[in-house]
């Protein structure tokens, strides 16, 4: 029976992670896989997360399942920082769970919006392979539009287009900020505009937050969900703790509901629950508890947001520097300074994407999208040159 199974192709990023780790040179660079890293080139442990793992290791009494839900007091203390300190729950109209990372929660969201009646995902493109990839295989038709234009700012328009053609079996996946992959986020005047329009269709909103805190800060980085909630009956909320907490390899992810009526929301949650008993039954404990901990502590929680903070001002400082050089031969890297989050696009076609790795060292994905964080003070200008040498011209600085 087995062999009815054909080879799957590799997933490009991946094997690219592969391709790097094989190559000798010592000057190469790594621009491909999304996780943060320092000046020096590390993906280190949060002081906060060591911490607070030393007080799991001192207090933690027991390693019993705790059910499809995870932990519900992890779900909770994450909350005011989601929805806003004054009314985190929407009068009891939100409530949520714990999931295996941002993936989970995105299969998790995608897999009740289709069980509720969702038959299309209405989604800007490029966007993370990943959210394709789900829906095709839990049935779900994607719709495209375009998320950003050629001059690296949003398509609004596109966007309007979108939801004007909107079916009543439609929800929409929307990136709460640092979008991925270009870092091209709507404006706020432009998220007002966006709720404003989902109020009119009646469409799901899928909103997800992956890199809250790594664009302009916890709260800036919300304003787009939020507004959004404020506007609409019900929407669903996929998040990461995986980037903002640094978790990546315990998979770190929430999953929230709010719905119109309260007494509706235990139906749902339900729904949730008995969809990750047939997935994975029941998610990983120890991050989890690790950013409940922190987020119960006063002191944890400022190292962790002074934490947070470095990492953006290195990210925003790689940016200031690539807007600076201007055009790299003929790519103008000048509007990476505008954008936000982990990733952008550098302009480069797909056979440049090949020179660069070949002839200079430089691993990225062939779409032209980079990790900006894989870029130092020390090998930044190395990377602009090498853009300038295979697009044909001199980098004006």
């Amino acid at each position: 029976m087995l062999t009815n199974l054909q080879q799957q192709p590799a997933d490009a990023l991946l094997a690219l992670i592969k391709l790097h780790n094989d190559d000798p040179r010592a000057d190469k660079i790594d621009l491909g896989v999304g996780v943060y890293r320092t000046g020096q080139g590390d993906t280190p442990v949060f002081g906060a997360i060591k911490a607070a793992e030393a007080k799991l290791v001192a207090e933690q009494d027991s390693k019993a399942y705790l059910g499809p839900e995870g932990d519900m007091g992890f779900v909770r203390a994450l909350m005011p920082y989601v929805f806003g300190a004054e009314n985190p729950d929407m009068d009891g109209r939100i409530e949520g769970m714990q999931t295996p990372g941002g993936t989970g929660s995105l299969r998790l969201a995608l897999a009740m919006a289709h069980k509720a009646g969702v038959k299309r995902l209405i989604v800007g493109t490029p966007s993370w392979p990943n959210h394709a990839q789900i829906c095709k295989d839990i049935g779900l038709e994607v719709v495209e539009f375009t998320h950003a234009t050629a001059e690296g700012v949003t398509d609004i328009d596109a966007l309007r287009k979108a939801l004007a053609e909107a079916q009543p079996a439609d929800a929409i996946l929307l990136h709460g900020c640092c979008h991925n992959p270009t870092g091209i986020d709507y404006t706020d005047a432009q998220w007002d505009e966006i709720a404003a329009l989902l109020a009119e269709t009646k469409i799901l909103p899928i909103l997800d937050l992956a890199y809250q805190g790594l664009g302009k800060g916890m709260e800036a980085d919300a304003y787009g969900l939020r507004t959004v909630l404020a506007a609409v009956p019900e929407a669903l909320v996929c998040y990461s703790c995986d980037k903002n907490f640094g978790l990546y390899r315990d998979r770190v992810g929430a999953l929230y509901a709010m719905v119109a009526d309260v007494a509706t929301l235990g139906a749902v949650m339900s729904n949730g629950h008995s969809l990750a008993r047939a997935n994975w039954s029941q998610p990983p404990d120890h991050g989890a508890a690790a950013v409940r901990l922190i987020l119960q502590d006063a002191a944890l929680t400022a190292q962790w947001l002074d934490e947070l903070d470095q990492m953006r001002d290195r990210m925003r400082q790689v940016r200031d520097r690539l807007a600076a050089a201007g055009t790299a031969g003929k790519a103008d890297l000048t509007p990476m300074g505008g954008q936000n989050g982990l990733f952008s696009m550098v302009p480069v076609s797909k056979e440049q994407v090949l020179e660069l790795r070949t002839k200079h060292g430089i691993y990225m994905a062939a779409s032209g999208r980079i990790n900006v964080a894989g870029l130092t003070m020390g090998n930044i200008d190395q990377f602009i040159a090498a853009v300038a040498d295979v697009t044909g011209a001199a980098v004006d600085a």
